[in-house]
């Protein structure tokens, strides 16, 4: 079985879906594996990692021909692509779903990493929660470097400069990690979540949990984790007690998906002019419309005298750990499956048809055709 490995296509794109340490296993499982040349630049992986650790590097019509698996951090054009193959990536699959067809069109089998379910024995090929945790990380850096003033307190001979006051909407993956990394900065910390049982993991990592005491919130998590739509009284109820409590805030971190939706709507143009000029707001969300009002996709704009942090693809801006992770997860998820018999991947029913987005020149996952 040969393996493809696809330079990004997409601008901005500096991940690439495999390392030369998963070239090495994937070699001991039995398959040849092939790069794009280039592939790894963004990561700071040369070509010549990948030669030596088993790889052939070429161009994208010879590292294509005669693929069985071929794979990406997001999803490849479907032009050119091998009749049969497997395409392991990320997708996107509700928002690009014309390509969804054209890759039905094409006849590959389309396997979207986003859909993985998230039970125990799929955490290691979890894409979401290996990149939401370097995403957490990195907004708090966003918001370090934006904010014209010191995370901790700092007791000097001049005076003391008191902690910024951190503030972390959506306690996912990314919500964690942004907590645990501003609490490890110094700042004082608070975190809100409409899952009632994200007030636990808030206290665990010394942050004060924000949460509405009057209106019953969503006790355990929406399906896959995910919080789903609360109720109009929740929602008027959690926004006053938000509008109190972030206009005493230095830095805002918004971090609420839910899949298959608009982000919701966390923080309004009002709330935003409550906070103090210098504060700042990154908005983890804004790709899919955004959490905070006026935040615009890819930049750094100033409303109100505060700042709001748009970065587009932030893993990517951590290129190298990012695309380690990110590789593993492919590896994890193929070896799991991998029939030395067949020398390939053989996908069961539980993960196989979470995942799988086209077979046979269809579409066939149902949440696309909407029996989910």
């Amino acid at each position: 079985m040969k393996i493809a490995v696809l330079r990004e296509t997409v601008p901005g794109e500096a991940r690439v879906a495999a390392t030369p340490e998963t070239v090495k296993k994937f070699v001991a499982l039995g398959a040849t594996v092939a790069v794009e040349a280039g592939a790894g630049d963004g990561a700071s992986i040369a070509d010549a990692a990948f030669a030596e650790a088993g790889a052939s590097v070429g161009d994208r019509a010879a590292v294509l021909a005669d693929a069985g698996i071929v794979l990406g951090v997001q999803g490849p054009v479907p032009e050119g692509l091998p009749r049969g193959a497997m395409v392991a990536a990320g997708l996107n699959p509700f928002g690009e779903r014309a390509r969804v067809d054209a890759y039905a069109a094409a006849g590959v089998e389309a396997l979207a990493m986003e859909f993985m379910p998230r039970i125990t024995r799929a955490q290691s090929m979890d894409i979401l929660s290996s990149q939401s945790n370097l995403s957490g990380y990195k907004a708090v850096l966003d918001a370090a470097a934006e904010y014209g003033r010191a995370f901790p307190m700092m007791m000097t001979a001049a005076g003391t400069v008191s902690a910024a006051r951190v503030f972390v909407m959506g306690v996912g993956v990314a919500g964690l990690q942004a907590i645990a990394t501003a609490r490890r900065l110094g700042a004082q910390v608070s975190a809100t979540d409409v899952r009632a049982a994200t007030k636990e993991q808030i206290l665990s990592l010394g942050a004060k949990p924000i949460f509405v005491e009057a209106v019953k919130g969503i006790e355990g998590e929406g399906t896959g984790g995910y919080a789903t739509e609360m109720s109009d009284e929740y929602k008027a109820a959690q926004a006053e007690l938000v509008s109190s409590h972030i206009a005493k805030q230095d830095i805002v971190i918004t971090t609420a998906l839910i899949p298959g939706r608009p982000a919701p709507r966390l923080i309004s143009d009002a709330q935003v002019a409550s906070m103090r000029p210098g504060s700042v707001i990154v908005d983890l969300a804004v790709e899919q419309g955004g959490n905070v009002e006026g935040a615009v996709a890819g930049e750094v704009v100033v409303r109100h005298g505060v700042k709001i942090v748009g970065h587009r693809n932030v893993p990517s801006r951590l290129a190298a750990d990012a695309s380690a992770l990110f590789a593993r997860n492919l590896f994890n998820f193929l070896s799991a499956f991998w029939d030395k018999e067949a020398g390939r991947p053989v996908l069961d029913e539980e993960i196989g048809d979470a995942i799988r987005l086209t077979k046979d020149g269809q579409v066939v996952n149902p949440r696309l055709l909407g029996a989910a």
